[in-house]
């Protein structure tokens, strides 16, 4: 009999069952706690209830977990200083959206190689999100593959679905069942439709197919994410981060009966890829929370060690520089941050001296 299936397959290896890797490498009481508590801080930001802006920076992709480690040290000093006006939320990003090929992140390829050692990507992953709650700063990632938040799902307290995803059913049914709050971003193409879309999608039950914790196919129900929202990030057209560009957004969402709820990816078509625009985006964007927008909840940064970006495969890797989009160095990650800190203080004594009831970043 002829073969009809597998034709393309060279190998297929086991990877251990979700329940066998968190059992492995389980998450103490305290971690928990860190992540249920900023994933309640971060609720009461998109709702309304707490005055402070969510800054979600970092890494646009994690492929040195030890300069990972260095940026996240320097990054929890820094949400220690600026936690009375802002959220600090590290980007982790473990999987990359490829359109022509190349480097696919940590769980894919953790070796940088091409060998494909997915179940030592799952575990640095993991430890790597236990690493960043120990410090005390609430963890983000993107998630690209269905199966993989099974393994990382409870540590994360902030997630994305990317612009080249947005429009996935299977990733609006992914995010249903979520227990964190989620970004989803507009098309590559800029339309604002795909992730006012999706949320709503998001919100609602779905069933589909899925894996159990024991690594079994499982008919997977969910009952709704009532916490995601819209990241903005500009589009082939170019920026939509201005004040005609939101009040377009706000529009959309309140027609779809949505909170207007909005995240500004200061990266990506809002800096037109190019990261030392990045801060000039967000004074623009902290100067429109200033003048009395309040559906501005949040702000997105691609920032490391280092500026700029590297290839992978031209030699000898140079230490906290991104092998994916080009990111703010950390200096001037630092600098800006500490600006819109400062810039924010008209709106803060406006309100008042009201301190949020549920804080994190250590305060």
């Amino acid at each position: 009999m002829h073969r009809t299936s597998d034709l393309n397959i060279l190998a297929s290896q086991p990877l251990p069952a979700p329940a066998e890797l968190l059992a492995a490498l389980p998450k103490t009481p305290a971690q928990a706690a860190m992540v249920r508590r900023s994933r309640r801080v971060i609720h009461d930001i998109l709702s309304g209830g707490d005055p402070r802006l969510l800054v979600i920076v970092g890494p646009c992709s994690i492929h040195d977990v030890d300069a990972g480690r260095e940026y996240a040290r320097r990054l929890a000093a820094l949400a220690r200083d600026l936690g009375d006006r802002f959220v600090v939320v590290m980007r982790a990003y473990f999987e990359k959206p490829r359109t022509c090929g190349g480097w696919q992140g940590l769980i894919l390829d953790p070796d940088l190689d091409g060998t494909g050692d997915i179940a030592k990507g799952l575990g640095l992953a993991r430890r790597f999100l236990q690493e960043m709650i120990d410090l005390g700063l609430p963890t983000a990632t993107e998630f690209l593959d269905p199966i993989s938040p099974q393994y990382l799902a409870d540590l994360v307290c902030w997630a994305a679905i990317g612009a080249r995803t947005s429009e996935s059913q299977m990733h609006r049914q992914l995010a249903s069942g979520l227990s964190m709050p989620l970004g989803f971003k507009n098309g590559t193409d800029g339309r604002i439709r795909i992730a006012v879309q999706a949320i709503k999608a998001a919100g609602e039950a779905q069933s589909f197919l899925g894996i159990s914790a024991e690594g079994r196919a499982a008919a997977v129900k969910t009952r709704g994410n009532p916490d995601c929202h819209i990241v903005v990030r500009g589009g082939e057209g170019g920026p939509n981060y201005s004040a005609g560009h939101l009040a377009a957004v706000e529009a959309r969402l309140d027609e779809a009966g949505l909170s207007k709820a909005i995240v500004v990816d200061c990266s990506h078509d809002n800096s037109g890829r190019r990261p030392e625009r990045q801060p000039g985006v967000l004074a623009d964007v902290i100067g429109q929370v200033v003048e009395g927008n309040r559906s501005i909840v949040g702000v997105m940064l691609e920032s490391n060690l280092a500026g700029g970006s590297q290839s992978l495969g031209s030699g000898e890797l140079r230490y906290g520089v991104s092998i994916t989009d080009g990111c703010l160095s950390w200096p001037d990650t630092e600098r800006c941050l500490r600006a819109a800190h400062s810039a924010l203080a008209p709106r803060f004594d406006a309100a008042g001296a009201q301190e949020p009831a549920a804080l994190c970043n250590g305060r």
